[in-house]
């Protein structure tokens, strides 16, 4: 070669000639991502250099790491469609995704490349990320678990579609205004949202209302066709959900709802022009707000709807799939797919699947009823009666006539066989109906779920016991070979390794990076507990951790937390079932004592708070309430706040919980037992290496036994106790009257303390603990004070407070949403890896 054919490239290195040609869609290095980011700030933001800010290369980073992701996702449908491998349809009314953009180059290993290619843009990268809006598509518990478990089902390589609905705003945003909870618009599509790509080609017609048409067919066998009131169209969004260390890349679908003729061009030229859009406005309101008030009949019958067009647009695309894309008979739906129903919301998937099958395809009621209970799986989430869905049977009747009749077809035909099993028990057979008939008629949905699904599991041991002796015992004692219990799970990669990266180094360095698809490897830890210099490393974490939390809550709360202190931190939906009135109580009492007797020394400690609460829950606010009037009083007083802190986090999140979890000593979770059906947060907590102060409900008990008691924080009632106690007759008065500081507690809150002399702000609460106390706040009282002051006394070991911290990290790898799917796919979904090559 002479130096005229020589090119530039030809005088590089090896290396760096590998990292130039690497093309700017795909290639994983930090120039190749560089050139990526410029060339969407060029063609897809459109911006020139000088208008440019850190939010322009937030979205051009986004969407060159969607790039990347994209290739994987079609690589991902063409090989599960080639093989004819089995699919995971995961419906959920919410998906409480967080932030992607960090999640998503974590599991693509490209947070370096990502660090580098914004640094040499003159960007941060932690200011790129922080630009981002988080998708307001979920409320709590039950679509974070949603969100863990496609990151877990892309991690194994198990091929999954998780469906939903595209919610065009959120539940709210959570502000705080004179200590109590207001409401703002959650508006997080205001920017865009760089992670979807729009499917208007994808789209299916959804039917509501009108009537039923009978007829005979050429065979003379009975036919219905639904003639609809209105016709929504539902389009598809899809967001690719990559796996840690993997090609594979899943998807997330979910729907919005358009009007099936948007503008009616006749009115608007004769100048009706609200009726030229009217379809449109009230075709879009379906999917316009997560959760809409369900108090009003308008309310329920919201809800109803964006159940059925989510449901239905997701199984007629499922049957899509099956026959132009992989070309199969609907008969074999069992084999290439399942349907799992996160809680009762898609249950009306049952009877529209039947409705699929048997209207539209044509299939005998037998058989169509076999492919869908063989195709259908239920979780349920809850043991408590107001979230177990019923809809009354006239609402219902006029939304869904088709279903109702359906339905009471399947309930004909189900009542039949309970009457030939339980021969004479005519009392069973009215408890297991379809239809509740306590008073007014209305459809039970998780009798639906139940009988229309081949599979039903709890979310944590205890619940799935409790799940089988009252809530759904009669149909547990019909089939017990239906039901099985599969303890939830968080993904240690987003709620580990993202949300505390001091500790992810720590690890790694420890015991290797393979704790992160194995979390049980972090048993590998307990052989460090008794080296002095480890502990040390674990306690400079945490310190760093509480002062990267101390400084967010001195900007969103304006209170000063000092990070030498006990963080103790409960952040939860506001429900009285969780009882943060029980942790006010409690400080409290302590402000009471440090009041009454002014030489009183104890541990400091800051209590921190985090949580929204339904619109129309009364009580439920008057704890926020409550919860920042005692942080008002406390925080101001010289002679208490040497010793306490109490701080209210407004619009708990996933960005916020990043912070949050990493940060606690002391981890919250004080359901009444039974009440809680497993919890996620205490898991979160736990991998982090917070300290367990809880009752023995839900997945606490499982975490006790993984940790050991030692290493636990237990008091209260236990299950049989709390149903002992409420059959003989509970009496708070009883409780409050054995107690001169319960006592003392409730009088101050009465007399106006916290609430500069008016004693009416707190009188509903006050009221409702002193002759109701539904949650047994009062008599779980003393055992909890017992409690906090066992946890003030092992604060003093610094050392063993660390070993104890360290075995609960070590010890959680139960509690990886990776082992969860893994039970899923192997024991319900028959769902196996299929490895993806690009």
């Amino acid at each position: 070669m002479t130096d005229l054919d020589r090119t530039p490239d030809d005088e590089m290195p090896t290396t760096a000639r590998a990292e130039l040609i690497e093309h700017s869609r795909t290639g994983m290095g930090a120039a190749a991502l560089q050139r990526a980011i410029a060339d969407h700030l060029r063609y897809s933001i459109g911006r020139p250099a000088a208008a440019l800010r850190p939010e322009h290369y937030y979205r051009a980073l986004a969407l060159a790491v969607r790039d990347r992701m994209q290739d994987r996702r079609v690589a991902s449908t063409q090989v599960s469609l080639d093989l004819g491998r089995k699919v995971t349809c995961y419906l959920s009314a919410e998906f409480l995704m967080g932030p992607q953009l960090g999640n998503n180059l974590l599991n693509l290993r490209m947070e370096r490349a990502a660090r580098a290619a914004l640094s040499a843009m003159g960007q941060n990268y932690d200011e790129v990320l922080a630009c981002e809006e988080e998708p307001g598509l979920g409320n709590g518990g039950l679509g974070r678990l949603a969100a863990c478990y496609l990151d877990s089902l892309a991690t194994l390589e198990r091929p999954a579609i998780g469906y939903g609905i595209r919610y065009e705003f959120g539940i709210f945003d959570q502000e705080i205004h004179d200590g109590w909870q207001v409401e703002q618009t959650d508006n997080w599509l205001d920017s865009g949202n760089p992670w979807e790509i729009a499917k208007p080609d994808v789209n299916y017609l959804v039917k509501w209302g009108g009537y039923v048409d009978h007829y005979n067919d050429d065979s003379g066998r009975d036919r219905a066709r639904w003639v609809p009131g209105l016709m929504l169209k539902g389009v598809a969004y899809d967001t690719p959900i990559q796996g840690y260390g993997v090609n594979t890349c899943n998807v997330l679908t979910l729907w919005s709802a358009r009007a099936v003729k948007s503008f009616a061009l006749e009115a608007f030229n004769t100048g009706d022009y609200y009726k030229a859009v009217e379809d449109e406005v009230t075709s879009e309101t379906v999917t316009k707000v997560l959760y809409p008030n369900d108090e009003p009949e308008a309310g329920k019958r919201l809800r109803l709807l964006q159940q059925h067009f989510f449901v239905s647009c997701s199984l007629q695309h499922v049957l899509h799939i099956m026959d132009d894309l992989a070309d199969v008979s609907v008969r074999e739906l069992p084999q290439r797919f399942v349907l799992q129903l996160n809680d009762t919301h898609p249950s009306i998937g049952v009877a529209e699947l039947m409705r699929l099958l048997v209207d539209e395809r044509q299939l005998d009621w037998d058989e169509a009823w076999q492919i869908t209970v063989a195709t259908f799986a239920y979780t349920n989430h809850t043991l408590l009666p107001e979230a177990l869905e019923t809809w009354p049977l006239e609402l219902f009747g006029e939304s869904l006539p088709r279903h109702l009749e359906i339905i009471y077809e399947i309930n004909r035909r189900f009542l039949d066989e309970v009457r030939i099993n339980f021969l004479g028990d005519a009392d069973r057979v009215r408890r297991m109906s379809l239809i509740g008939e306590d008073g007014a008629k209305f459809v039970r949905m998780a009798h639906l779920a139940t009988v229309g699904s081949h599979a039903v599991n709890g979310v944590a041991a205890l619940h799935t016991e409790l799940l089988k002796d009252s809530v759904l015992k009669d149909f547990y004692e019909m089939w017990p070979e239906r039901f099985s219990n599969k303890t939830n799970g968080v993904t240690p990669r987003r709620f580990l390794a993202l949300a505390n990266p001091g500790l992810r180094e720590l690890l790694d360095r420890t015991i290797g990076e393979g704790w992160l698809t194995d979390l049980g490897r972090l048993r590998g830890l307990e052989q460090f507990v008794d080296d002095s210099s480890f502990r040390e490393q674990w306690r400079d974490i945490k310190r760093n951790n509480k002062a990267r939390l101390a400084a967010f809550v001195r900007s969103a709360a304006g209170v000063e937390l000092n990070p030498e202190w006990i963080f103790d931190i409960q952040v939860k939906r506001i429900h009285e079932y969780k009882r943060q009135h029980l942790n006010v109580l409690h400080i409290i009492a302590l402000y009471y004592r440090l009041k009454q007797n002014p030489g009183l020394s104890i541990p400091p400690r800051a209590f921190i708070f985090g949580g929204k609460a339904a619109p129309g829950y009364f009580l439920a606010k008057r704890i926020i309430k409550l919860i920042n009037a005692v942080a008002e009083t406390i925080n101001a007083d010289p002679q208490v706040n040497k010793f306490l802190k109490v701080a209210f986090i407004p619009n708990f999140n996933v960005q916020n919980a990043h912070l949050i979890y990493p940060a606690a000593n002391v981890s919250e979770q004080i359901s009444t037992a039974g009440k809680e059906a497993s919890g996620t947060g205490n898991m979160k907590f736990m991998i982090n290496g917070a300290l367990t102060v809880g009752t023995l409900d839900g997945a606490n008990v499982e975490i006790r036994e993984e940790a050991g008691p030692e290493n636990f924080f237990l008091f209260g009632l236990s299950v049989e106790e709390v149903e002992a106690l409420k059959a003989s007759g509970y009496r708070p008065a009883d409780y409050i009257d054995g107690n001169d500081e319960l006592g003392a507690v409730l009088d101050l809150i009465a007399g106006g303390m916290f609430s500069h002399g008016d004693p009416e702000v707190f009188r509903p609460l006050v009221d409702d603990l002193r002759h109701h106390d539904s949650f047994l706040v009062c008599a779980d009282f003393a055992a909890y004070v017992e409690c906090q002051e066992r946890v003030s006394a092992a604060w003093q070991d610094r050392d063993a407070w660390t070993k104890m911290s360290i075995l609960n990290t070590a010890r959680s790898g139960k509690f990886s949403s990776d082992r969860a799917i893994a039970e899923y796919c192997e024991d319900i979904w028959k769902v196996w890896p299929l490895t993806v090559k690009i």
